[in-house]
């Protein structure tokens, strides 16, 4: 069953605030990587034990106007005219007969007399969804050894489906996204990019200045050399020891080959942030959310996808900041986070207001302004 995120009904009163009286912290990221490991990141969203579990369907975003409309701004005639050529069956949508009143979708392939017309329909809008993956689930659409996959718990659907932005194995908690544009998934996926992947990591046994140094440097793997872009401590009890660690490749249990290279396995891992997105606080683990319009504005042009507008007014802002051991050896930064100077990367050490996502859960329950209607579903009651 998929966790809802609902704004209040008109006329009743606001809902208590999960978080109202946590202390604040001075770094946000600090904060959200001690919750995330001791487990106080899911209590926050905790609801009261009678309150109704809510549904949450997302509204269809694809725009679908209507196919004479369409036809006639192609200019192949005026509207009369294309509903007599509708009537005399002589125009088509995917290979079918077309009838008066059909409304036609982005990818759709029209013709004309039997012959393919060029027509201009927007595509819909992009949709991400953020989702806290918990262990145990497989990032595939059909897993031949019927396991539950991410896939099962998403919204339907009316047009394209859901692409995921990178994969996480089986047993890799946190941030998944997901989204229906091809482009901006290609955006934060592609290498070349240099998207920062940021996670908690918790090894057996503390790491070695000398091992956290070799994986600044560099280790070499099967499929080539990988290094950590930072290194910090975060903590722990007995042998086994948490650190906060950032990539920026999408290998295959990169974090994992490398922690296992210099003697140490990893018994958790946990991503909590994929670029400048960082896991929704409050966002129990199995549990989604959907992006409103502000975030997904500012995830895009994270991603270097910005409004020509925007783009001539102001240059795109410089690469990831590396971690502090990296600035204390005064080492270049990994190569392929030299690359990213087209992608804005959050600096750690920034308020919440330098994260996308990171009171988006909040803001959304509040039904503040940017936090769009049509996102969250239905109330309740309806």
């Amino acid at each position: 069953m998929t966790e809802a995120v609902e704004p209040p009904r008109a006329g009743a009163a606001p809902a208590p605030q999960a978080d109202a009286d946590a202390p604040p912290a001075a770094s946000p990221a600090v904060h959200r990587f001690l919750d995330v490991v001791s487990g106080e990141f899911d209590n926050e969203a905790a609801e009261p034990a009678d309150a109704p579990a809510a549904k949450r369907v997302l509204a269809p975003q694809a725009d679908a106007p209507k196919l004479h409309k369409v036809l006639a701004q192609a200019g192949l005639g005026s509207r009369l005219e294309m509903e007599r050529l509708i009537t005399e069956g002589r125009i088509s949508v995917n290979n079918q007969p077309a009838h008066i009143g059909q409304r036609v979708q982005y990818g759709d392939q029209v013709k004309v007399n039997g012959k393919p017309v060029r027509v201009r329909i927007e595509p819909p809008p992009a949709r991400v969804i953020a989702y806290h993956k918990p262990a145990g689930e497989v990032v595939t659409h059909d897993d031949p050894q019927n396991r539950p996959t991410v896939f099962r718990k998403l919204p339907r659907l009316h047009q394209g489906k859901w692409q995921s932005v990178g994969r996480l194995d089986l047993n890799t908690e946190g941030l998944l996204l997901f989204t229906n544009s091809g482009e901006l998934a290609n955006r934060l996926m592609h290498p070349r990019f240099g998207l920062e992947r940021e996670y908690a990591v918790r090894v057996l046994g503390a790491l070695s200045n000398e091992e956290k140094q070799k994986l600044l440097d560099g280790v070499r793997l099967d499929d080539g050399i990988a290094q950590f872009g930072s290194i910090e401590d975060g903590g722990g009890e007995g042998s086994n020891c948490w650190y906060r660690v950032t990539i920026s490749e999408g290998r295959n249990r990169e974090v994992r080959r490398m922690m296992e290279a210099v003697g140490h396995a990893v018994s958790r891992l946990i991503r909590i942030r994929y670029g400048a997105m960082v896991l929704p606080r409050g966002l129990r683990r199995g549990a989604w959310m959907e992006l409103d319009e502000r975030d997904i504005r500012a995830l895009t042009q994270a991603a270097g996808i910005e409004p020509a507008a925007a783009a001539a007014r102001a240059p795109r802002r410089p690469g990831a900041t590396a971690g502090p051991l990296r600035k204390k050896t005064g080492k270049p930064k990994p190569q392929a986070q030299a690359r990213a100077g087209n992608a804005a990367q959050p600096d750690p050490l920034k308020t919440s207001l330098g994260y996308i996502g990171a009171d988006s859960l909040a803001r959304q329950r509040r039904g503040a302004p940017g936090a769009g209607p049509n996102r969250r579903g239905p109330k309740r009651g309806r």
